[in-house]
């Protein structure tokens, strides 16, 4: 069984996806109906940056989707995969419901670039910040954030949970330094402050909760064609008022991304095929469970050897 990744906000980089555009006429109609979604030059934001507005929220998201979809385009329109599940990193998410049919795609160009609006005003709202955990365990560190939690400086979760021994933490930015202090004291091997705009998947989110929640609103989403695995719970979705309901509870819900893939492998999957920029989740997939097979897709050369393969 093969089983979708799609990556999340971080994956992007000034160049991605002109090579995809440039090699199959599928990719090059993404790109254009994306900037015709958004009334701005995403395509060429994505391929000629500078890098200081593609990493923009707001920018950062729709980027990755679009650049994800076209990979599932080319590869749909040579019939090479069979997807029996799928499942997306925070952002990713949209992208796999996308692919899956739930959701249209130039209406999930709009609401992910709506979405990262959101995000960034409940930042600067309230102010928190982000910080990579490496080589502790998660149950240490939701002791940790409680702790961090338990003073004036405010509230800490784990946000982000990657794979044994990684992940995010997010909050008010005394706590998740508070937190970091607790972490390396407690064994962490490397605590990592990210440049983020906002303490995502985090209740600080909670001020973007109406925006999104009326944004997903406009747009009907229908039954996906296979099984997602929600960020929210690590458990398949089949249903779209489901689907609706859980892409607006994971701006403030954990990442259990794990979990996730923890499920999927439970499900059968054996074959795990990430695509879009860069090869993040096939790297977290070998930390997670060393038996899966994990292929990233994200370029022309990777999608014309791919095709070359199965045909």
């Amino acid at each position: 069984m093969i089983g979708l990744l799609c990556p999340g906000q971080g994956s992007q980089f000034v160049g991605m996806g002109r090579d995809l555009a440039e090699q199959f006429p599928a990719a090059r109609d993404t790109f254009d109906e994306a900037d015709e979604a958004l009334g701005i030059g995403i395509s060429r934001l994505c391929w000629e940056g500078p890098e200081s507005e593609l990493t923009l929220t707001v920018n950062a998201q729709p980027a990755i989707l679009v650049h994800s979809v076209a990979v599932w385009r080319v590869l749909a329109e040579n019939g090479t995969l069979d997807v029996a599940m799928g499942a997306g990193h925070s952002l990713g998410e949209f992208s796999v419901y996308v692919t899956a049919g739930s959701l249209a795609f130039p209406d999930a160009v709009r609401i992910v670039r709506r979405r990262g609006e959101l995000m960034y005003d409940s930042g600067l709202a309230r102010p928190g910040t982000m910080a990579a955990v490496l080589g502790l365990e998660d149950s240490r560190a939701e002791v940790l954030c409680r702790e961090a939690s338990s003073n004036a400086d405010g509230v800490v979760v784990a946000a982000n949970l990657n794979s044994p021994g990684q992940l995010v933490l997010s909050g008010d930015v005394k706590a998740v330094e508070r937190a970091a202090e607790l972490a390396r004291s407690a064994g962490a091997r490397r605590v990592v402050t990210l440049n983020v705009s906002g303490a995502f998947h985090s209740p600080l989110m909670e001020t973007a909760l109406d925006g999104l929640r009326q944004t997903l609103d406009k747009f009907p989403f229908g039954d996906p064609s296979f099984p997602i695995i929600s960020n929210v719970t690590a458990e398949p979705v089949s249903d779209a008022e489901t689907a609706r309901d859980l892409l607006l509870r994971q701006l403030v819900s954990p990442v259990r991304w794990a979990d996730s893939i923890r499920t999927m492998r439970a499900a059968g999957v054996e074959t795990f095929v990430e695509i879009g920029p860069g090869n993040v989740l096939a790297g977290l997939l070998r930390r997670i469970d060393r038996e899966a097979t994990g292929i990233a897709l994200g370029t022309a050369g990777d999608l014309q050897k791919h095709i070359a393969e199965v045909e």
